[in-house]
């Protein structure tokens, strides 16, 4: 078995190959093109597998190299480099640390999202991305009414109206884009059963019910639930030494799933009493940062359990029914196919 290591750039590829003791087989530089990185492959003596660092660009080189029937393994490039550092550091050296480190089973392993999510799980992103400009225009009419002590944009002076103008244009065509992402991810994701069975999960909407869907990605990746509140960010890390035990502030995990979460136990706090006493009474003992991580890690465990065992949410939370309950109204179904 060859092992080959790929840095990979937008325009360049450089790739070393190493057998099984370490030795180099072979090493080039080539450019990022189908072509050319899959004739590199083709030349090899032998079987090969590959990896390559967490980049933007991965998408083509997995389906590439998944058409010649050679495995590729994701590396995560925050863990590869806290295990390789070098005062050196070049392409053609992080080339021949991937392909050592395979060898050795040492790649800490990110999680490539599955090709029939990939594109829905991108556009979901680029909702996000929209309403964040929304909201940063949003800020810019309020920061110019408050610069001019005024309540409406009309009574702007002139030059500032404009400015309020164009920052209304773009709110209403932000609008219509984010409305647009809305129905074409709606008939594709609002059937799937797993989808069904967050809806009803207290302060899961349809938006984050989608963003969970897409950003774990098969919960079954995760093999207990301790792992998933991990990724989710929703307990601290450990920063433990010489017998002290302190928490840490990492923002290791997916950011999506936590702001996912955020928003969950916002609204699970406003509309079901049960997780509002739980919420208060937590607060009154830590603070309310902390109350709202508790109410997401246990809406966290839900999701965990609905998804993991394919099962309907039982309507309780911390052991305790729920006075209120969802509808069974679009987009809910009364229940999902198993």
């Amino acid at each position: 078995m060859l092992y080959t290591g790929i840095d990979l750039h937008k325009r360049t590829a450089v790739m070393a190959t190493i057998d099984e003791q370490g030795k180099i087989v072979t090493e080039a530089s080539v450019r990022s093109s189908r072509f050319d990185v899959a004739r590199y492959f083709e030349q090899l003596p032998g079987p090969t597998i590959a990896t390559v660092e967490a980049t933007s660009c991965w998408y083509w080189l997995r389906d590439l190299l998944g058409e010649q029937d050679v495995p590729l393994t994701l590396a995560h490039a925050k863990f590869v480099k806290a295990i390789a550092y070098a005062k050196v550091k070049t392409d053609a050296v992080d080339a021949r640390t991937l392909a050592q480190l395979h060898r050795a089973d040492l790649i800490p392993r990110a999680h490539m999202v599955s090709p029939e999510l990939r594109g829905l799980r991108d556009l979901l992103r680029t909702r996000l991305h929209l309403v964040e400009k929304r909201t940063s225009a949003k800020n810019s009419v309020h920061r110019l009414l408050e610069k001019y002590n005024v309540a409406e944009p009309a009574h702007l002076p002139s030059e500032a109206t404009l400015q309020a103008t164009l920052y209304e244009e773009q709110i209403e065509l932000l609008d219509q884009q984010i409305r647009r992402i809305e129905l074409q991810l709606q008939p594709q994701l609002v059937p799937n059963p797993d989808v069904q069975r967050l809806l009803w999960i207290p302060g899961i909407g349809k938006l984050v019910a989608f963003t969970l869907y897409l950003k774990i990605d098969g919960i079954d990746r995760f093999e207990a639930v301790r792992q998933f509140f991990s990724y989710c960010r929703v307990v601290p890390g450990a920063d433990n030494s010489a017998g002290k035990r302190r928490h840490s502030r990492r923002k290791d995990g997916n950011r999506y799933l936590k702001l996912a979460l955020s928003h969950a136990a916002v609204r699970a706090i406003q509309y079901n009493p049960e997780i509002k006493r739980f919420y208060q009474r937590k607060a009154r003992q830590k603070n309310p940062a902390i109350a709202r991580t508790l109410v997401q890690k246990e809406l966290a465990r839900a999701v965990y359990v609905v998804l993991k065992d394919r099962v309907d949410y039982n309507h309780t939370f911390k052991g305790q029914p729920l006075s209120n309950r969802k509808s069974s109204k679009w987009p809910r179904q009364a229940s999902p196919d198993t």
